[in-house]
């Protein structure tokens, strides 16, 4: 199991938010830069950014950003936040973003992830969050009628091959993660790689997402209140498997 540390930009600096609220936000570290510095150094190959003021807008807001942390550290990256059309995928392309992450868009075009995923593969992830099993979109402000495993399923069958979840209510918690929720989404999705993402809190639960077949795990609060430290991620990805 690949376990990424996050970094979740806001304003060019980076944060930590509750449950998606941007009015509970905590700035972990001035300079995201210096901070992916910080885990290139440790031995991470790749890292989760969320451009937040992108997924407030529906656009790359903070792209010039990332691509500096692209430039400086050749990490590995996944990004999402505000990519609604296919031209922002080909431009996080054109700057060598490893993994575009299509959130709200999933559920409001689904038209774009298809042909985003004929144009780029497994490139393409699509990011799945909810609420009480009902996925939220456009910033987590608004929460749907369509139900989390609905969802991943017409994702599949498009072709996704990775899809990132998080259950809003653990987000930034460290409630721990919502076990069982991974678990049916490994068994109605057995061909895609599932990420957990939301409320992960000590190594324990890094290894047992990874006993349920999770692909990866995304860690970011228990990083930042140091309940989980860059050498306990990197074990747990040399022994999970």
């Amino acid at each position: 199991m690949f376990v990424l540390p996050a970094i979740d930009i806001r304003e060019g600096k980076a944060v930590r938010l509750i449950q998606g609220d941007f009015l509970q936000k905590t700035v972990v570290h001035p300079n995201p830069v210096a901070l992916a510095k910080e885990f290139k150094a440790a031995g991470i190959e790749m890292m989760h950014i969320v451009d937040l003021d992108g997924a407030l807008m529906g656009k790359a807001t903070n792209a010039p950003l990332i691509e500096e942390m692209k430039k400086e550290t050749g990490l590995k990256i996944e990004v999402g936040g505000g990519i609604r059309t296919l031209e922002q995928v080909d431009a996080y392309v054109s700057l060598g973003i490893d993994r575009i992450i299509i959130g709200s868009a999933a559920l409001q075009n689904p038209e774009l992830v298809k042909k985003a995923v004929i144009k780029y593969g497994d490139k393409i992830a699509v990011g799945i969050d909810a609420k009480n099993g009902k996925v939220a979109i456009s910033g987590w402000l608004d929460v749907s009628e369509t139900d989390y495993l609905q969802l991943a399923e017409e994702m599949a069958r498009i072709g996704v091959q990775t899809i990132i979840y998080t259950d809003i209510a653990k987000d930034g918690t460290l409630a721990g993660p919502t076990f069982e929720d991974y678990a049916k989404l490994t068994q109605a999705v057995p061909d895609v790689q599932i990420i957990a993402s939301g409320g992960v809190s000590k190594k324990a639960e890094l290894l047992k997402l990874a006993e349920l077949g999770v692909y990866g795990t995304i860690v970011g609060k228990a990083f930042y209140n140091g309940t989980i430290s860059l050498a306990d991620m990197l074990e747990v990805e040399k022994n999970a498997d």
